[in-house]
């Protein structure tokens, strides 16, 4: 096979959560470019009917909104129902929401600290385990992609996110595990960790927070963009020997 051949995507099938916008909204653009069809998965509908119309009239692709409440189990069901009925399986799954707390340990709710988990972590569970349920079931060698963090590794400061920080943690180890189970089945499970992404791009960031820039060598925020090609990566015939694999794009954040 051509090395550029082995990242298309024609024929693939699978949903991309949290895809309204930001980090979700460019995969779901970038994986389009390269054939896929899929669910434009997102809590607000609206926002995914139109990323999903934009698409389809742009790429003349079968691409769908679903609406999903990631921490629900129940709406989680429906959704992965929704995917299997409009595509007959789920060749690929990138679960990617994600919310975050700053509010400092001290005094941080239970109940926020634990949104924070029931998101990020509980939730990706249940859109990973549903996807892999389907796979399983239909003899699938699919992909897992999981949006981790740099903050599974560092403390990010002088932000307060302790629950963030502890949530992402968890999708990297929960990444890991899952990488090791469904080796057998010929499924791979990986996860990219980004570092300062701004939803709109590199743009000129806030001056309040300028002290996040000074900790980062390249002195600058992401553009979204900037991560679709380790996704696509990971999801293609480019990465079939990867599995358990943490992709990190800080801009050196955590080396230093």
């Amino acid at each position: 096979m051509a090395l550029l051949d082995m990242f298309r995507m024609d024929g693939k099938k699978g949903f991309i959560t949290g895809a309204g916008q930001g980090i979700g909204k460019a995969l779901a653009d970038g994986f389009a470019q390269v054939g896929a069809e899929f669910a434009v998965v997102g809590r607000t509908y609206e926002k995914v009917r139109i990323v999903a119309e934009e698409l389809s009239e742009k790429y003349k692709l079968n691409i769908i909104p679903i609406e999903c409440e990631v921490s629900d189990p129940e709406s989680v069901n429906n959704m992965i129902s929704k995917v299997v009925e409009a595509y007959g399986t789920i060749d690929f799954a990138i679960n990617n929401v994600g919310i975050v707390c700053f509010d400092p340990i001290e005094s941080v709710s239970p109940e926020n600290f634990h949104e924070i988990l029931d998101v990020n972590l509980f939730g990706l569970f249940l859109t990973a385990q549903g996807a892999i349920k389907v796979m399983i079931e239909k003899g699938v060698k699919g992909t897992i992609i999981n949006t981790a963090s740099m903050s599974g590794h560092i403390i990010n400061t002088p932000q307060t996110t302790s629950s963030y920080c502890t949530s992402k943690a968890g999708v990297i180890h929960l990444t890991h595990s899952m990488a090791v189970e469904m080796a057998k089945y010929g499924i791979r499970v990986n996860c990219v960790s980004p570092g300062y992404i701004s939803k709109a791009g590199p743009v000129k960031f806030p001056e309040e927070r300028q002290g996040w820039i000074d900790r980062t060598p390249q002195k600058r925020f992401a553009g979204p963009e900037e991560l679709v090609g380790a996704y696509l990566y990971l999801a293609s015939d480019a990465s079939l020997y990867a599995t358990g694999t943490e992709i990190i794009i800080d801009g050196g954040y955590t080396l230093i």
